[in-house]
């Protein structure tokens, strides 16, 4: 044994200690790099007396060869386990903490009796069999529908859910709808707990996670109606668990189940909105940095072993990820087979291939008004928001009876009267002295024809003092429009107004002719479109549809940077006359403010030792330095990747759309608090740091409770008033 003098660095261990142990990475060190110790140890090691027999039951050493001969690391499990024998171990913590918080959640869960929220959407599409068209997956909906069929078999779907405040009638299954959220919400603060735990934060402080989940004002208000954040974040958590534990079994081929977990919750969690993409990206950049650094740099494996594992793994993650997604829509598609209210995006092929669709309506035009009124029996006119070649109308003359084109241009001015005429049925834009079918009070639009039914023809003429034309606009109005129906009455209103989108002079029959062959046709007969050419249409129209924008101004709409200090909250629901009861989205303001304090706090504490590390001082050890990298990685890289994205977008942003961020914010701020605790060298400190989070807590529950009024809409006290 050789003694010597040894250089102290000021916060810890000796500077040549450390030099030795070298740096760590994020996760744990490769298979070689304790070659060099682990050699001195054998070697020291065989100079001992050594007993004639060894008892199975002594302890293992910390580093272990599995049947490779390579050594194992402490992410690794100490013996192999069969890809076919799967364990099951209860965790009372994560149980204590999943019946605490279905308490909260499910407490009273039918109150109010009335629609929530302005942020759901079109629900009703999704429960009965109308084909619906969601700028988001339809995977959240589809649970809600699921949910409410399963709580009731006999509700159909049909209410609309269309005005904030509108009670529910009798026959709608509240519960059955809000089951999957509640179910979702209760579940996550255990999913937290557990993802605390995988990245190596002690008990008691991954216990405080899910504690502060729990009494999190905004998580609760999201976990008692029908809106999507909990299930969107209980899928991501549980896609990241599953990919943390696939890294700890490397050597394992259960990995590769745990791999296929993974991506199939962080599919789940993208295919309820698009923001989980991050959830399921973080999945596979974890598993991809653990077989770069623990992997690849092993020597007993040959390059192509390691592009062969590398592939595999990242194969199962893909195949189940576009399995999965791929599953999703094909029960969206062959669900949702009537016409509904969203079809008029899709093309005309793909709306003829819904039962009651387009080709229904070309087919047989209706005698009679769904509310039992006649109409004039003429060809509809009706309004949709895309272009094909039913959008064409030619301009004739009223005293032209042809529609040839003269060599000289017939220029039209102010004040001249013209004809519409429908440029695949040639019949005239026409308007007869019939209430139309959606608002009575106006005149039916139609193409006439001629029925035999003592109807003369009132062709609409545009004019200057009649109708007003104006060209080469975006917009686009016929007549005046009301729930995509034509009506013509009332002359001096904004409703009345033409815009030209596209105008088009053919010289010749057979120009105009090779135009309409060129064009989309709407088919005549319901169509047969196979499953991959609706996924394809109905993918594209998706992306095109996100990627417009959104940006129209709303009363609680909020910018990221409010989010931070919870600046503006959202009114849910304001009870009727003679009650002060209210809804609003409203989180915590002592977790709020503390965890925005502690990203603050965190980035300090690792900015000091990287500073410090640079220095060659190494004030913490190899072991708490690498779980501090993998707790900032995993907190800080998702916080940083759900709440930097909005700042990209432009479109109207809601305080709902930080949550996906927020629970990533809560278990950073537990991480930071465990690392102080964890690097207190004197009892009585710990003891007394302890005790302040202890404080805290207590002060989280008191604000919880005193916002609980606001939360599940009982009385609202206005001395809790913040910034509502």
């Amino acid at each position: 044994m050789r003694m010597g003098v040894k250089e102290k660095s000021k916060f810890g261990r000796s500077m040549q200690e450390e030099r030795k142990r070298g740096r760590s990475n994020l996760l744990p060190s490769t298979d070689e790099s304790s070659e060099g110790e682990l050699s001195t140890i054998k070697k020291n090691a065989a100079s001992i007396p050594q007993p004639a027999a060894v008892s199975s039951k002594s302890p293992s050493l910390p580093v272990s060869k599995n049947s490779q001969g390579s050594k194992r690391t402490i992410f690794e499990n100490a013996e192999e386990e069969s890809f076919w024998k799967i364990s099951f171990e209860i965790d009372i913590v994560a149980v204590g903490l999943f019946v605490l918080a279905a308490a909260t959640r499910f407490y009273n869960l039918t109150y109010p009796n009335n629609l929530t929220s302005c942020i759901m959407g079109n629900m009703q599409v999704c429960i009965c069999d109308a084909f619906s068209f969601l700028i988001l997956i339809p995977i959240g909906k589809q649970l809600i529908a699921a949910s409410s069929y399963l709580f009731d078999r006999s509700y159909n779907g049909t209410f609309k859910f269309d005005r904030i405040g509108s009670p529910y009638p009798e026959w709608v299954p509240i519960f059955g709808m809000r089951f999957i959220p509640a179910l979702l919400g209760s579940i996550m603060p255990s999913f937290s707990y557990i993802l605390c735990r995988e990245i190596g934060i002690s008990l008691g402080f991954s216990i405080l996670s899910g504690l502060l989940i729990i009494f999190d004002n905004a998580l609760l208000i999201q976990s008692r109606y029908i809106l999507m954040e909990m299930p969107l974040i209980s899928f991501g958590l549980l896609g990241l668990i599953f990919a943390i534990k696939a890294t700890k079994q490397l050597n394992s081929n259960k990995s590769l189940l745990f791999v296929s977990i993974s991506a199939f919750f962080g599919t789940l969690s993208l295919s309820v909105k698009y923001i989980g993409s991050f959830y399921l990206a973080m999945s596979g950049l974890v598993i991809f940095y653990c077989f770069w650094s623990r992997v690849v740099p092993r020597k007993d494996f040959s390059a192509p072993q390691i592009l062969l594992k590398m592939g595999t793994v990242y194969l199962i993650f893909f195949l189940t990820f576009f399995a999965t997604y791929v599953s999703i829509f094909y029960v969206h598609l062959s669900v949702l087979i009537q016409a509904g209210p969203h079809d008029s995006v899709m093309t005309s092929a793909f709306q003829a291939s819904l039962k009651g669709g387009l080709a229904s309506i070309i087919k047989g035009q209706p005698i009679q008004y769904s509310d039992g009124r006649g109409s004039s029996h003429q060809q509809q006119v009706t309004c949709y928001s895309f272009k094909d070649v039913n959008n064409w109308w030619i301009v004739k003359r009223p005293d032209v009876d042809n529609l040839a084109v003269n060599e000289t241009k017939d220029v039209i001015k102010h004040g001249d009267q013209i004809h519409l005429v429908h440029g695949m049925s040639g019949r005239l834009l026409n308007s007869h002295d019939v209430a139309a079918a959606q608002s009575p009070q106006n005149q039916e639009v139609s193409c006439y024809i001629d029925h035999n039914v003592s109807m003369a023809a009132e062709p609409s003429m545009a004019s200057g003092n009649r109708r007003r034309l104006r060209d080469l606009s975006r917009k686009q109005r016929r007549l005046r429009m009301a729930r995509c129906q034509i009506n013509d009455r009332i002359v001096v209103q904004d409703d009345t107004v033409w815009n030209v989108e596209e105008h088009r002079y053919t010289k010749s029959e057979k120009d105009r002719e090779k135009e309409l062959m060129e064009a989309e046709m709407i088919p005549t007969k319901p169509t047969d479109l196979s499953f991959r050419s609706k996924f394809w249409e109905l993918q594209w129209k998706m992306l095109i549809s996100s990627g417009s924008s959104q940006s129209e101004s709303h009363a609680y709409a909020s910018f990221p940077s409010e989010w931070l200090f919870l600046s503006r909250g959202i009114a849910y629901w304001i009870g009727g006359s003679g009650s002060n009861a209210q809804i609003h989205l409203l989180g915590n303001p002592v977790i709020w403010l503390t965890a925005s304090v502690g990203v603050l706090m965190h980035l300090a504490i690792v900015g000091f030792y990287l500073l410090r590390r640079r220095r060659l001082c190494f004030d913490i050890d190899e072991e708490t330095w690498s779980s501090l990298l993998l707790q900032s990685s995993i907190c800080l890289g998702g916080y940083g990747l759900t709440y930097i994205y909005h700042f990209c977008v432009d479109r109207t942003l809601f305080l709902h759309h930080y949550l996906p961020s927020y629970v990533f914010k809560i278990m950073l701020m537990v991480s930071t608090l465990h690392h102080l605790h964890s690097i207190s060298k004197y009892s009585k400190l710990r003891y007394l740091f302890s005790a302040l989070v202890l404080l805290w807590l207590a002060f989280v529950m008191y604000a919880f409770s005193r916002f609980l009024p606001t939360s599940v809409g009982f009385l609202h006290f206005q001395k809790v008033n913040w910034k509502l």
